[in-house]
């Protein structure tokens, strides 16, 4: 799928080229995953994440970094709505026609109930409109069975649930059957559906990499990686302690999936996915 990137990078400069002069600019949003969050750009992305990641924009100031309840169900005005009031005036105020999201996690899911239903609020289709595409880091888009357990209220709640946000709406919408219904019924870009009316390309992490001894294992926190490392165990071989790769792979188009493009060919935990690791700013920078 890098092929279809390209070709959708040509044609937005050629679309681009035909526009008058004064047509509009180009943004950068930053959507974060499960948790309510109030200053997302340190506590979930780091600064040094984003300021790496906005080199790429022709004017470095225009970008947004999204703070939402998003351990609300998807649809809500916490966690969709919230995102509208975020995303829709800075579209509007900075004349954005041209809107590169990076979203994470289950902020993938939040974009897609946006994109996926238009009519549900007057502001979506004018960020529809705006976005160029979306590039989905380790999208919860199938669910996740660690989801499954921690609802379930079995002893494995105590050993995930300081990842998962204990019983949150968001926890229990992630649960696979109810992503299941979700993506039948509400959600565009899984197989059988309509595809979604803007790009929507998954970066799948694999593996988790955790030892004392290898620097690149404390890249995004060692303790985390090591409890996303624990968590691994319940799930297939191939997930990034958090998500199944499946699950990840589950909507819109594939991008890559980690060591096809990180350095050294690092795999990325569900934590490193949203840090400066291995590379991982500079592939989203260049893309934009």
């Amino acid at each position: 799928m890098v092929l279809k990137k390209q070709l959708a990078v040509i044609g937005s400069v050629l679309a681009m080229a035909a526009l008058p002069a004064m047509a509009g600019n180009t943004g950068l949003a930053f959507v974060h995953g499960t948790g309510k969050q109030t200053d997302a750009a340190n506590d979930y992305w780091t600064r040094e994440m984003i300021d790496s990641v906005r080199q790429g924009l022709p004017n470095q100031n225009l970008y947004v970094v999204i703070n939402c309840d998003f351990d609300q169900y998807m649809w809500t005005a916490g966690a969709a709505g919230c995102l509208a009031d975020q995303l829709h005036p800075f579209i509007v105020n900075n004349n954005i026609t041209d809107l590169v999201v990076e979203t994470h996690s289950n902020g993938g899911n939040i974009l897609r109930w946006v994109m996926s239903n238009p009519t549900q609020d007057s502001r979506y289709p004018a960020i529809i409109n705006a976005i160029r595409w979306v590039n989905a880091l380790a999208p919860s888009s199938l669910g996740t069975p660690l989801a499954d357990a921690s609802i379930s209220g079995n002893a494995f709640e105590s050993a995930v649930g300081w990842l998962l946000g204990y019983k949150s709406d968001a926890v229990r919408q992630q649960q696979t059957s109810w992503m299941a219904s979700y993506n039948a019924s509400w959600l565009y870009g899984t197989a059988g559906r309509p595809a979604l009316p803007k790009p929507f390309y998954h970066v799948v992490g694999t593996d988790v990499d955790t030892s004392p001894f290898d620097g690149d294992s404390y890249c995004g926190g060692y303790t985390l990686n090591v409890g996303l490392e624990i968590t691994q165990a319940w799930l297939n071989s191939c997930s990034d302690g958090f998500l199944e790769c499946s699950s990840q792979s589950g909507a819109g188009w594939r991008w890559f999936q980690d060591k096809e493009r990180t350095a050294d060919a690092e795999p990325l935990s569900h934590n490193q996915s949203r840090r400066k690791c291995f590379g991982l700013d500079t592939i989203l920078r260049n893309d934009i």
